[in-house]
């Protein structure tokens, strides 16, 4: 039900309107069949009763089957018209407004004073959560929703507001009277407060001395507490890597991610549109500091494991995005293989699709011509997340549209970092060929003199390594080098074997094999 990075909505925002009213021709947002009356009720009764697997299946599958059947292209009936079927209870409608409002940025294009008012609702929401006593289990796919579309909205704020040009006067003075709306460090503040709050980080912490067992319950309290606000902190990290990846603050992004080992299943596995949202924002923030390694092989890992089992997730809401997702992430390892040569770090499976689909592309970007970098242009515009200028517009005539600048700067930082690793592909040519050669004759095959072919060298060692998460100095490169008087000695890096995956590959072979013996019927 949640997006990734879906579209923004084109703008329909004439008139300033209530959350629930809607210029939609037959739309009357009092008016509730019964079958959504029954589904408010069910809802709020087992919400009640901490039935998450009900919860789980009304979320997942009534609401998607309900709003086909009946809201296709109009909102759902207002949380006003349903309270009373649900006791007016508070928490409940907030929870249903905050899926009012989540089907409506789905369905419709809401209008500037709706996006306000999801504000509103969100804020509500989560101060409950922060402040309140919370008695609930909600399933880990709805209170990932709740973050995602959060910061999704954020974006689509920030892209809204930053389309000057067109905006009336009286959407103008509606900017201006809720400034503080969707305002960046309000956002920052909500999801930083969750992750506090939760004392997630203290929990995984104690989790790695078994003291906790909160990714082995995916996150659910088999005590019959809540996991709201733990599961909320939780996933919070994963946003707030979003959130600095749109803000271009790539250090930030990871440092938040930190508490999480991206390199174990975890809770944040346990869904699937939270599992690429992070590893693509991690890898892409990886690609932007330089750290390729790293990049490949998070890129490698989750698009085998889409690979696997995206035929699992047909039936899902999310299943385009998954899709567009995986696209995207191609894109982002064809520019990481082309920046840094590191196939032997790609499985085969990844690696013949990716053949598939850049193949062409990726022998043209190691020319490093014009052509090249209209390549690298291209997917990283089609790759990249859709960066946001967070500050407020300047509503002073006249009025400009500045939603593409912060896109424009990332990208402009992308290709001058591209344009410096033009010097370096005719070095690792060569690099390549030679296990010993002397500074002089590499010049000479260059047509440099040795002065250059120095600086040459010594960029070379700058852009193939890169300050890891922990501070410490990791090379990218393929190919290495030192200089003993005036000889460079190569050394080709290997990576380090992974025996045990080889033996698990072998042990799964083998069970399979018993399988079919055990199948073979002796007479």
């Amino acid at each position: 039900m949640a997006s990734f990075d879906y579209e923004d909505a084109p703008a329909n925002s004439a008139a300033p309107a209530s959350s629930q009213s809607h210029e939609v021709l037959g739309y009357d947002p009092n008016f509730v069949p019964d079958s959504v009356k029954s589904f408010a009720v069910h809802l709020y009764r087992h919400i009640r009763e901490k039935n998450v697997y009900e919860i789980h299946q009304m979320y997942e599958t009534s609401f998607q089957t309900l709003s086909e059947r009946l809201f296709k292209d109009t909102p759902w009936p207002s949380v006003d018209a349903v309270a009373h079927y649900v006791d007016n209870d508070h928490v409940f409608c907030l929870l249903y407004r905050e899926m009012w409002f989540r089907h409506l940025y789905a369905r419709l294009s809401p209008t500037l004073k709706q996006r306000i008012d999801s504000w509103d609702n969100y804020c509500s929401l989560f101060q409950v959560v922060l402040h309140g006593v919370v008695n609930m289990q909600l399933p880990n796919q709805w209170l990932w929703d709740m973050v995602d579309e959060f910061v999704y909205q954020f974006q689509s704020f920030c892209q809204y507001r930053a389309k000057m040009k067109n905006k009336t006067d009286q959407e103008i003075a509606l900017l201006r009277e809720y400034d503080q709306a969707w305002n960046v460090y309000g956002v920052l503040n909500y999801l930083q407060a969750l992750v506090e709050k939760s004392m997630i980080i203290q929990i995984l912490e104690q989790e790695k001395e078994g003291l906790e067992q909160f990714t082995a319950n995916d996150g659910y309290d088999y005590d019959g507490g809540s996991n709201v606000l733990k599961v909320l902190g939780y996933f919070s990290m994963v946003g707030l890597l979003r959130v600095h990846c749109l803000l271009g603050d790539y250090h930030t992004g990871l440092k938040c991610l930190l508490p999480i080992d991206i390199s174990q299943q975890g809770v944040y596995t346990s869904v699937i549109g939270s599992h690429i949202t992070a590893i693509y924002h991690y890898g892409f923030a990886n690609l932007m500091l330089r750290r390729y390694v790293e990049a490949i092989r998070e890129f490698n890992k989750i698009l085998l494991y889409i690979y696997k089992t995206k035929q699992y997730h047909q039936k899902s809401p999310q299943y385009e995005q998954i899709l567009k997702k995986n696209e995207q992430m191609y894109a982002l390892l064809a520019i990481c293989l082309s920046l840094c040569p590191q196939v032997k770090l790609v499985d085969e499976t990844v690696n013949s699709q990716l053949r598939e689909k850049y193949g062409e592309k990726m022998i043209r970007m190691q020319r490093y011509d014009d052509e090249a970098f209209a390549i690298y242009d291209e997917l990283f515009s089609y790759a990249c997340p859709k960066f946001i200028t967070p500050s407020a517009p300047s509503f002073e005539e006249p009025l400009v549209n500045y939603n593409q600048d912060a896109y424009r700067l990332q990208l402009k930082l992308f290709l001058y970092e591209v344009k410096q690793q033009q010097l370096l592909s005719g070095v690792r040519t060569f690099l390549k060929v030679y296990s010993t050669i002397s500074l002089g004759k590499l010049a000479n095959y260059m047509e440099v003199d040795e002065p250059t072919l120095r600086t040459i060298l010594m960029t070379y060692k700058h852009k193939t390594h890169a300050v890891d998460g922990d501070g410490k100095i990791t090379s990218n490169a393929d190919v290495d080098f030192y200089i003993d008087d005036d000889t460079i000695h190569v050394m080709e890096s290997k990576p380090a074997k992974r025996y045990g995956d080889y033996f698990l590959r072998q042990v799964v072979k083998l069970e399979g094999v018993i399988n079919d013996l055990d199948r073979i019927k002796l007479d």
